[in-house]
């Protein structure tokens, strides 16, 4: 009896290690498809939602991407950033805030959500399945340090097919959902340095507040 217990273990150890492997060979080919462009853009949704609370919302983002620079709008927020400075711009407020920028930030940026598994998580394959028709891998990741977030499980949905980023889901430990779900991608696209540079002529009546 031991014996097919150890075997049962050993069997169970070496598929989690297959599913590792797996896992991290799709989301490693991920991240060198984004590394190797040379911008891109993004559209996505985002539902949050707490059982708990009763909150529920659902916004619609943008995103342009330029080696370390980028211009992102989420609901009425707006973050632009040249690669040094970063400017988060409050449309409820009328104020933008400018800080430099902190490679330890939390911002949800479009590179980071394209490429979020790169630290701080173990990977794990989970299967093969189909979401709004597209067949898709599942892969779970999980913090190396949990006590330091507050979610335990981010799921995410990679085409089978192309090997692309379509969907991931983030479970906090309060019960809450936050689900982003990219819609389009367009590889290379041309923007202007400009772009990630804020421009006051372009949010008239903003105050500016400088970190």
């Amino acid at each position: 009896m031991k014996y097919l217990i150890f075997g049962l273990l050993l069997m169970s150890t070496t598929l989690f290690a297959q599913n590792d492997k797996k896992a991290q060979d799709i989301l490693n080919k991920i991240s060198a498809d984004v590394k190797a462009l040379n911008s891109f853009y993004i559209e996505f949704n985002m539902d949050i939602s707490n059982p708990a609370t009763g909150e529920k919302s659902n916004d619609k983002g943008t995103g342009f991407v330029k080696g370390n620079k980028y211009y992102t709008s989420f609901g009425k927020n707006t973050l632009i950033c040249n690669g040094l400075k970063v400017w988060t711009v409050v449309k409820d407020e009328k104020v933008t805030y400018q800080a430099d920028v902190d490679s330890n930030d939390d911002a949800l940026t479009p590179k980071k959500i394209m490429t979020i598994w790169e630290s701080g998580f173990k990977s794990k394959y989970e299967k093969e399945t189909t979401i709004d028709g597209k067949k898709v891998h599942q892969i779970s990741l999980f913090p190396i340090k949990p006590g330091e977030v507050n979610y335990h499980t981010i799921t995410l949905y990679v085409t089978s097919d192309s090997n692309e980023l379509y969907q991931g889901i983030l479970k906090t430990k309060d019960g809450g959902i936050m689900k982003y779900t990219i819609t389009k991608l367009e590889k290379n696209k041309a923007v202007e340095d400009a772009k990630f540079v804020y421009n006051p002529q372009n949010f008239p009546g903003y105050q500016l507040v400088k970190d």
